[in-house]
Parts: C-alpha cells; sequence; structure tokens
C-alpha cells in the first residue's frame, strides 16, 4: 500500500513556499536545507524536494546544490528502483533501468556500488531492507563485496538510526535470509556487537504465521539476538531501544532464559506461576521462543497447546489484600506483609484456586502459620 507520494521540482524551496502560500496550503520546512519543504493539502502530506546536485559527503550527509536536471538528481540516488519518477501526465522516467530491475526483483546501486556506500554508509542497510522487502533470489554480488568492504564505515552511522532500520527489516518478507547473509558477511555481530541466529528468527517468523500473529519487531529482535539477560543492555545499546522494547525483552528474556534447551512446554501449573510473576505478554513471547528454539515441529500439539493455554487464561491476579489479613487479627505494619506473602506462596501452591472456601483456608493457614512463628500475635 502507498503510504506517501514524495514529489520532486525544479522550483527553489522559497519558491514551492510561494505556491503553497497562494494555494492556502499548509508548508512545513522539514528538510529546508536540503531542499525540501513538506504540503498539507486537504489532509493529505507530500515532501517537495527541489531537485539536487551533491557537491561534497561526509559518508552520511551530503552539501548540495538546487539543480534543474532531472537525470542528474536520478543519478545521486541510491537504488536503481529509487531512481524512477511518474509525470503528471502519467509518463515513467527512468534513467537507470529501475523498471527492469523491479521487474527481476533485483535491487542494485545506482552506478558503481562502492562509490554509492561511500557517500552514505546507511545504504548498506537500506539495501539489506530493500532487498528482503522487495528482492528475489541471491543478493547482488557487486553490492554485497561493496558492503563488506565498507562495512566499518557503519560506525559513523548514529545508532538510532540503525536501530530503525533493524527494526524495519525484522518486518520484511525474507527478513531471515537476509539477515543470514548479514551474519555470514559480518555486518550484523558489527551492528549488534554480538552474534544473531537467524534460523531461530526464521522459525519464530514461521510460528507467527502459523498462530496468526501480527509481525512484531521487538519480538523477532528477541529471536534474532536474545539469548542470555546479559544480551538486553547490549542490545538497547547497540539499537538505542526506546524503554519500553527495552522493558520487553527484560521481561521476556526472564522467563526465556531459563527455558533454553526444553524439548517439551512447562505445565500449566508452571505457567500459571510464569504469568503471574511476569505477566502474560512476557510468557507469551518467551514460550514461543523456546518452541523456535527446540527441535519440534512448528504444529506440534504440546507446544500450540500450551501457548492457548497462555493466550486463553486471564492473569493471575492475587485475590487477597492486606485488608483480609487485618480482619484476621493481624497486626498493621511488617507482619502484614509477612503474612501476604506467606499467603501467596500458599496460594501458588495450592494452584491458582479461586472457591471461596479454599481461599478461606489459605487465609486461616497463613494467619496460622504467622501467629504460630511468633512473629505476630493475633489482635484481640
Amino acid at each position: 500500500p502507498v503510504a506517501d507520494i514524495d514529489l520532486g521540482t525544479t522550483a527553489t524551496p522559497d519558491e514551492v513556499m510561494a505556491i503553497a502560500s497562494v494555494n492556502g496550503w499548509r508548508a512545513l520546512p522539514t528538510g529546508i536545507a536540503h531542499g525540501t519543504i513538506t504540503l498539507i493539502c486537504d489532509g493529505h502530506t507530500f515532501e517537495v524536494t527541489t531537485l539536487r546536485e551533491d557537491v561534497a559527503t561526509d559518508g552520511r550527509h551530503a552539501q548540495v546544490l538546487f539543480g534543474t536536471d532531472f537525470n542528474a538528481d536520478a543519478q545521486r540516488r541510491d537504488f536503481t528502483v529509487n531512481a524512477m519518477s511518474v509525470s503528471a501526465d502519467g509518463t515513467l522516467h527512468d534513467y537507470t533501468n529501475g523498471e527492469a530491475d523491479l521487474a527481476a526483483r533485483n535491487i542494485r546501486f545506482i552506478g558503481d556500488a562502492d562509490t554509492r556506500i561511500k557517500e552514505d554508509y546507511l545504504r548498506i542497510l537500506r539495501f539489506f531492507r530493500f532487498t528482503s522487502a522487495y528482492g528475489e533470489g541471491p543478493l547482488d554480488p557487486d553490492a554485497l563485496h561493496a558492503i563488506i568492504n565498507n562495512r566499518f564505515g557503519l560506525k559513523r552511522i548514529s545508532k538510532e538510526r540503525i536501530g530503525q532500520e533493524i527494526l524495519k527489516t525484522l518486518l520484511t518478507r525474507r527478513a531471515p535470509q537476509v539477515f543470514k547473509t548479514m551474519s555470514d558477511s559480518g555486518i550484523l555481530q558489527q551492528i549488534l556487537s554480538g552474534i544473531g541466529n537467524p534460523a531461530r528468527l526464521d522459525r519464530y517468523i514461521a510460528l507467527d504465521a502459523y498462530a496468526g500473529r501480527q509481525p512484531d519487531a521487538i519480538a523477532r529482535l528477541a529471536a534474532l539476538a536474545l539469548f542470555s539477560t546479559n544480551d538486553i543492555p547490549r542490545l538497547r545499546e547497540s539499537l538505542r531501544l526506546p524503554n519500553a522494547d527495552t522493558e520487553r525483552l527484560t521481561m521476556a528474556g526472564a522467563v526465556y532464559v531459563p527455558m533454553q534447551g526444553l524439548h517439551h512446554p512447562p505445565d500449566k501449573g508452571r505457567l500459571r506461576e510464569l504469568m503471574f510473576d511476569h505477566g502474560k505478554a512476557a510468557c507469551a513471547l518467551a514460550l514461543s521462543l523456546a518452541h523456535a528454539q527446540s527441535a519440534a515441529a512448528i504444529d506440534d500439539q504440546a507446544w500450540v497447546s500450551a501457548s492457548r493455554f497462555v493466550a486463553d487464561t486471564p492473569q493471575p491476579t492475587l485475590p487477597f489484600t492486606g485488608a483480609d489479613l487485618l480482619a484476621r487479627g493481624i497486626d498493621p505494619g511488617k507482619h502484614v506483609g509477612l503474612a501476604l506473602k506467606r499467603l501467596q506462596s500458599l496460594w501458588i501452591r495450592a494452584g491458582f484456586p479461586k472457591e471461596p472456601q479454599d481461599l478461606a483456608a489459605l487465609l486461616d493457614a497463613a494467619t496460622s502459620d504467622v501467629a504460630n512463628s511468633g512473629s505476630t500475635p493475633p489482635r484481640k
């Protein structure tokens, strides 16, 4: 689906702003230093960029001059499939053979791949993303050779931009195959400061498809690169992950790491405990990661049944409060906390009962144990 429409023009940014003013369009100078104005027309957003020619590049940003040559503007772009344009009358303008490459599902740098990469090292990651989303067959050998030779240029790219590209690529069609190539060529290790497991990612994506789940970039990142809890701060730093995403990995890792190597899923009692301690979402993700890591088939009924159990079971919530213990005569303060902790342990051990008579029996046991231990006498 088309998410945005970008326009190229010989008009300068000042001229674009003037045209917008005459027509009553909102104009935002979002990238005016590089010739880009964002226009908002009838609720639709368009990026309008003046044709450019590069004067100098530093591996990430370019000094540009505004131009009037559509061919020259196309030649400075990254891939042939990204250099096509359509004029208002519907005519396709293709100066780099992009239409043929797109038909062949071939993602290829314009001209010399080494030159294009040195202009902007982010193009290394964009190559993998576009290949994963639109390509078919082996990756372009000239591009891959130039990427390997220039891989250390990625150190000049901000970790935020690297993280954005990696998460976008994880959601693309050929992510496992492309990440395997990135791993084999040493790119992935440099980006993540550690290893990846494209095979586990492949199985996890297959599980997503089997279960009908929507693609989730952070879950797929866990499938690719989470092996121990020590990996989480490394991934957070390497990709500048937001706090919410880091927390998701932390919670899932706490459940998943002890599961590694399991050939069968935990039983329902243990799953309830994990859900109670870490939440349904973390438990569900960890279970899928463990399934992907195991040798079990994608439709293995033991793993599938465990996943359904987690999905269908309400989040366990302790059915007691401090007020229940005060009503049983436990003194306020730390004694209530001790009794509540004991009560929680008994409730979990009993299998998370819900019936009133069972809950009352647990209250009796918890308050009796605290009283008998001498920690606190019941209030008279």
